[in-house]
This record gives C-alpha cells, sequence and structure tokens, in this order.
C-alpha cells in the first residue's frame, strides 16, 4: 500500500476523526474499507455554529481556485465558525451524503499549510455527518449548497482534541482553518447519466438501464464465458476519462457468470464505494481505466484477472465475474 498524508484516510483524501494511517486491507479487493482506521479521542460539542471570526483570504478567492489565507488575527473562537464565502446554487447537502469536495487547511497561529487537494488536482470524498471526518466539517457542512465556497474555524474541540495531531504538526491547542469547495454529492440512489448504449452482442451478458437508483438486472446468456477481459458501456456519460492512478466513487453489482448468482452489490449494502484502481482486481483497474464519469460499465472478468484459484466469500475457485459498475466521480 502506498503512504498518505497523514491527514488522509482514503484515496484522494480526507481529513479523518484521528487522521492517520495505511489503507485498511483485505481479501476482497472490490470492496475496499469504508470505515475509519482509527476512533475519535472525544466526543465533540453540538452547539451553535457561528459566523467567525475567520482569516481574509488574500488571493485565489474565486471556487475552485486555490485560495491563499492570511494567518488568524487575534483569539478564536471556541464555537465552530463557519462563512459562506460564495453561495452555490446547488442542492444542500444532507447527512449521509458522499460529499465531493476541494480543501486548504491550515493553522490559525501560524497560517502554516498543512494540506490542499488543490496542488493534488485530486478532490477527496466522504460519508457526510456520520462520524468518519472531523466533527467540524461533519458539522458545518451539513444543509450547504453545493457550488459553495466556505471558510470554517475549528477549535480544538471539533478537530484533534487536545492531543493535537503531532505527525501533521497540529498542538492541541491549534485552531484549524479550512477553505472548502463543495464540488458534489452523492448517495445511495445516484446513478450513471448519459447515453444508453446498444447491447447487441448476445455472447455478453444484458444490463439494465434503469437510473433511478435501484440495482441494474444482469442477465448472462447460457453461453461459455469469455476467457478475455469484456468492458463495455451500458450507458456512456460524458465526463472525464478514467486514468488507471485514479481513485474513483462507484455504484456496483456482482454476479457469477455461472448461474449468475449475486455476490456483491453497493445496491443491497445502501453504501457508495470507493477505491483507488491500483487497490482492485487486475479486472477492474483495466477495464474501468478509459472510461468515462458518468458511465454505466460492463465489466467481465476471467478468473486469472479476479482470484483465480483462491475461493472469496461467496465466490468458488475459477470463477468468471459480471459486473455492472456506475461510475459516479473521479476523487
Amino acid at each position: 500500500m502506498r503512504r498518505r498524508s497523514v491527514l488522509l484516510a482514503v484515496p484522494a483524501g480526507l481529513l479523518t476523526v484521528a487522521g492517520c494511517g495505511d489503507e485498511k486491507s483485505g481479501s476482497d479487493k472490490t470492496k475496499p474499507s469504508q470505515e475509519p482506521t482509527n476512533q475519535s479521542p472525544s466526543p465533540a460539542p453540538s452547539g451553535k455554529i457561528v459566523s467567525g471570526p475567520v482569516p481574509p483570504i488574500t488571493a485565489g478567492k474565486k471556487f475552485g481556485e486555490k485560495p491563499k489565507v492570511a494567518k488568524g488575527s487575534g483569539k478564536p473562537s471556541q464555537s465552530l465558525a463557519v462563512k459562506t464565502i460564495s453561495q452555490g446554487d446547488g442542492k444542500k447537502t444532507v447527512k449521509g451524503d458522499w460529499l465531493q469536495i476541494n480543501y486548504l487547511a491550515q493553522i490559525w497561529d501560524t497560517g502554516k499549510v498543512i494540506d490542499n487537494t488543490f496542488d493534488k488536482k485530486k478532490t477527496a470524498a466522504f460519508p457526510i455527518g456520520k462520524g468518519q471526518v472531523l466533527p467540524g466539517w461533519d458539522q458545518g457542512l451539513l444543509g450547504r449548497n453545493l457550488g459553495s465556497r466556505l471558510e470554517l474555524a475549528v477549535p480544538p474541540a471539533y478537530a484533534y482534541g487536545k492531543q493535537g495531531q503531532p505527525q501533521a504538526g497540529i498542538k492541541g491547542t491549534d485552531t484549524l482553518v479550512f477553505v472548502i469547495d463543495l464540488v458534489g454529492a452523492y448517495n445511495a440512489k445516484s446513478s450513471a447519466k448519459g447515453s444508453k448504449v446498444d447491447q447487441a452482442n448476445t455472447d455478453l451478458p444484458k444490463v439494465s438501464t434503469n437510473t433511478d437508483g435501484k440495482a441494474p438486472s444482469i442477465t448472462v446468456p447460457k453461453k461459455p464465458a469469455p476467457k478475455k477481459l469484456v468492458s463495455e458501456y451500458v450507458i456512456e456519460g460524458d465526463g472525464k476519462e478514467v486514468k488507471k492512478t485514479d481513485a474513483l466513487l462507484v455504484q456496483y453489482r456482482g454476479v457469477l457468470w455461472d448461474g449468475g448468482k449475486e455476490f456483491d452489490s453497493t445496491y443491497k449494502r445502501g453504501e457508495l464505494a470507493q477505491f483507488s484502481l491500483q487497490q482492485v482486481v487486475k479486472g477492474w483497474s483495466q477495464g474501468l481505466t478509459g472510461k468515462k464519469v458518468g458511465s454505466r460499465v460492463l465489466i467481465v472478468v476471467p478468473p486469472d484477472l479476479g482470484y483465480g484459484k483462491a475461493a472469496q466469500k461467496g465466490i468458488p475457485a475459477n470463477s468468471t465475474l459480471v459486473f455492472s459498475v456506475d461510475i459516479l466521480a473521479i476523487l
């Protein structure tokens, strides 16, 4: 596994409740763990959110631009402070959404930047209001319009508490300052958005094109499984093409070629999946590379690009796997 910033918890980044560590690994690489690596040191208060004070943004003031923020002056509020820098016109965020953001983080007293996604050109995504990020984010980012730029001053009680985060140079007395752009939000009913593609090959499974948030049907033909990887559009989106180094947010359903039995589904679990293409079975990394965001993709994975001779829960050894994957976002 690759090492990450001490402030990052999943591919492409997010500030966790405790904030450091490597990816959790497991035998089923198509189900990357979404749980935080540590637990919050203590419950955060839940008080009134105030509008300031927050340090001024001196450059990069527009949504999408990397901001430059002045050092804080005076004493920061001991309450969570959230100021709307620019108001978006998108839907409001709600508890349980997977929120996609860009952010810059620095320390109030020194103005030292400790992390940002703008330089990485990779957004962060996480479930909001579920205790998987800093309490200041969980509380301060709810009910906000997508497309908004916010500035947060987060005191220790809403961040890392009295112990701080030494690996990131954060003391237990440090108030953290964030500029956050709300890029997108997804939930368990999110689906592909694009143009339907003709599924004319009768030797391949047929995947339904419903976009109502329900699991698509997958009909496997009673024919021999292909020996090579198959990756075909069912719905073709118009977003960016996926690179082999990207991390993705997806909906998916997986069935066995033999018998068509379902062995895994984000729809059934009621939660989205997030992973790096460098951390999944080769059939996924190869099958999703080059496909566009917003698409639904049929992937047929032969054993040598899946789990081979190693049986998994619900997957016999030497199984050919069939997936429907909705690519919701690149992270």
